[in-house]
């Protein structure tokens, strides 16, 4: 009997619980489930013992996906021309599938150089770490996330500022004020709200910053902040100035260890909270609230988003001026503060992002990040995005595709869930993959706005039919169980990787194929113990090695070669930044107005990223019956004094009209939107009417190639 099998009989039924982690918030193993299976089918979830996080509403419309029509189940090969209406799809074997993958790869390095394949790896994120790691087998330079929409960004910031990546959502234990800027957990992450909570019924405070009036807003907020779309960075520059002119900064804090403050204190100068107020449109008073009680009630911590602060052509600015807040308050790895872990069991997490600093990934270097570093010259981004490329070393910004392809950098992909409707002008992605000389595609569904435009097709395993990798919470760590057996000729992700690179040649590199063996070898080196040696359901406690530390910037910690300080050039916290000023961008964190702004024909804004308590960025919808009972179609949020001066009234048909397009949709009724400001959900990708990103301009942030998801609209009564 496997350990943390609970057997139940009734009826002559065998019934089971088995473990697992839900991946349906943001595609990596943050909660684990519970899977109660009888007669080889799920009949329901529960919480995984000793986890605080349990099923949410997106985690039960994963039993629903199990069953689509839509789940491929097995591998396929075109036989059509691209661009033909009809793919002509043929099924074949997985032998077949390796071989002609591995051919037609050799091929195109052959003629053009182990570059030009670009290895990609989107949602869900699990089998990032092995993937990089065969992009730097074969010998490419160019491996790829969707993280080059995402997190990254706040890694990028993070790195420029302080030189180590702080954490997006920190401890909250002791904090007296909390920092939640552009992030809605009662939508994206269910499981952090109930600890929010028993912080504020315990007497912190809350500054949320949300155009937006959430939940989360609604329950937690002191003083809630609703700036326009696009005007993060204003904001904070405004809070900024309120801190410096009221003298609530932490002055030991920034005459030691800060670099650029007097250049930052001239700058921000200018951002008064009455400017401030006009460009942003939150009211100076609160503007000074909200910078009054963040720099008084210390320690303070953050709870950031990292999807819609991030994503307009300021973002990497932007983001800098909000962590620049969190620098000033005194606020960094303090108890009760930002913490900073002291000693990691890992230096990246499960699926590849940064613990502290990309280059701790050397110590455990599974994904041959070494190999990265000398391969960084030949990189497909290095000229277009060149502080990303310098201090991003495990991954190129995959928002270029299309240039990449345009300018035969890249000749053939190997994409693992991508989805070209993640990015704005959908249409020149699925252009770019077109023209490339191969491509094969793995998911779990088949979504004809991509997998149209491949070459060949393999299904990928689902949460619950696969047993890589094992996740970490905190020192502890947890094996999962293969709840369900895969539909069809499904195999997990961790596994076609493995048994491509045997094909490849690459076995030695991949132990034979063996995935059970790379899991237990990277738990052998980081936490010393076995894979088997981790029991279902309880996990495994790796005691920490010493004590937490806390200032480790006064003690040497934080710094390879010892010395007191930030791994900075300077060693300090950057607000101006050495690097971005070696770059030729402007060392502080500077705003620029967003590049598109209301006018008579266009009078509204646009505002795409948007997170539902149903499904996050379009996943769990058209899979799940239920949910699209919920959302039958997608609806655009709008003020009702907006509505009304438009002759629109709740559940009308709408015609979004943009200055590239026109979108359907009905009217959602809703005080949540600021007035002059509409919402739409994004993920309606099967069809270009209903699809926002079809609509979106593709403009790119100069320091991180991130884009922008604003724009400028008009709302008409009926479908046009």
């Amino acid at each position: 009997m496997t350990a943390g099998h609970i057997y139940e009989f009734r009826e002559g039924t065998r019934a089971r619980t088995l473990y697992t982690f839900c991946d349906a918030c943001n595609h990596i193993p943050f909660c684990g489930v519970g899977v109660r299976v009888e007669d080889g089918a799920p009949r329901g979830l529960s919480a995984w013992p000793g986890h605080l996080n349990r099923p949410c509403a997106k985690a039960y419309a994963t039993l629903e996906e199990q069953g689509s029509p839509l789940r491929l189940t097995h591998p396929m090969v075109r036989t059509s021309p691209k661009g033909s209406r009809d793919p002509g799809w043929r099924r074949i074997g997985w032998d077949e599938a390796y071989r002609l993958i591995a051919g037609r790869l050799r091929e195109v390095r052959e003629r053009h150089g182990p570059d030009s394949v670009m290895f990609y790896a989107g949602n869900p994120k699990e089998m990032r770490l092995p993937l990089s790691r065969l992009a730097s087998a074969f010998g490419s330079a160019n491996f790829a996330t969707e993280d080059s929409l995402c997190y990254k960004l706040h890694v990028l910031a993070s790195l420029l500022l302080f030189g180590v990546v702080i954490p997006a959502y920190t401890s909250l234990d002791g904090a007296r004020s909390v920092l939640l800027w552009g992030a809605n957990p009662a939508a994206s992450r269910p499981y952090m709200l109930p600890g929010l909570l028993r912080m504020r019924a315990r007497g912190a405070r809350f500054v949320v910053v949300d155009p937006r009036r959430t939940p989360t807003a609604e329950r937690l907020a002191d003083v809630h902040l609703r700036p326009l779309p696009g005007t993060d960075g204003a904001l904070a520059l405004g809070m900024i100035n309120v801190m410096i002119s009221r003298e609530i900064y932490d002055r030991e804090f920034v005459e030691r260890w800060v670099h650029g403050f007097d250049a930052l204190r001239e700058y921000v100068s200018r951002f008064t909270p009455e400017r401030v107020e006009a460009m942003t449109r939150v009211p100076a008073r609160d503007v000074e609230r909200a910078a009054v009680l963040y720099a008084s009630e210390r320690p303070g911590t953050v709870f950031l988003g990292i999807a819609a602060p991030q994503q307009s052509t300021n973002g990497a600015q932007s983001y800098r001026a909000v962590l620049s807040l969190a620098a000033l308050a005194g606020n960094l790895d303090v108890p009760g503060g930002i913490a900073l872990p002291t000693h990691p069991l890992l230096p990246y997490t499960v699926v590849g992002d940064e613990v502290l600093r990309p280059s701790d990934m050397l110590s455990l270097d599974f994904t041959l990040l070494s190999g990265k570093i000398e391969m960084r010259d030949r990189r497909a981004d290095v000229d277009r995005v060149p502080v990303w490329a310098e201090l991003i070393p495990t991954e190129v910004q995959a928002n270029f595709l299309p240039e990449y392809v345009r300018d035969g950098v890249i000749r053939a992909g190997v994409f693992f869930g991508l989805n070209v409707a993640a990015w704005p002008d959908r249409q020149s992605y699925a252009a770019a993959l077109d023209s490339l000389e191969f491509s094969v595609a793995i998911d779990e569904f088949y979504r004809p706005w991509t997998h149209d435009h491949v070459d060949m097709v393999l299904p990928a395993a689902t949460m619950y039919e696969r047993e890589e990798p094992f996740a970490v919470f905190g020192r502890r760590v947890y094996r999962r169980q293969r709840v369900l057996e895969p539909r069809g000729e499904a195999r997990s992700d961790w596994r076609i990787i493995f048994e491509l690179a045997v094909e490849l040649g690459l076995g030695d590199r991949f132990w034979n194929g063996d995935t059970r063996a790379a899991m237990d070898w990277i738990l052998r080196r980081a936490a010393g113990v076995g894979y088997e040696d981790v029991p279902i359901p309880e996990g495994k406690l790796i005691p920490p090695p010493g004590p937490e530390e806390f200032r480790k910037y006064e003690r040497g910690l934080l710094r390879r070669d010892g010395r007191p300080g930030f791994p900075t050039p300077t060693g300090k916290v950057e607000v101006w930044s050495t690097v971005l000023e070696r770059h030729g961008f402007d060392p502080l964190p500077a705003y620029v107005e967003p590049p598109f702004r209301p006018s008579a024909d266009y009078p509204l804004i646009l505002m795409t990223a948007l997170r539902d308590p149903l499904y996050t960025t379009g996943r769990h919808k058209w899979e799940s019956g239920w949910v699209r009972d919920l959302r039958p179609g997608p609806a655009v949020d709008v003020n009702p004094e907006d509505a009304d001066a438009r002759g629109i009234s709740e559940g009308d048909a709408v015609t979004v009209v943009t200055p590239r397009g026109r979108l359907m949709a009905r009217a959602h009724l809703t005080y949540t939107m600021l007035s002059g400001v509409v919402g739409f959900y994004p993920g309606w990708s099967d069809d270009p009417r209903t699809d926002v990103n079809v609509v979106l301009p593709r403009v790119l942030d100069p320091i991180s190639g991130y884009p922008d998801y604003t724009y400028i609209c008009e709302l008409r009564r009926g479908w046009e």
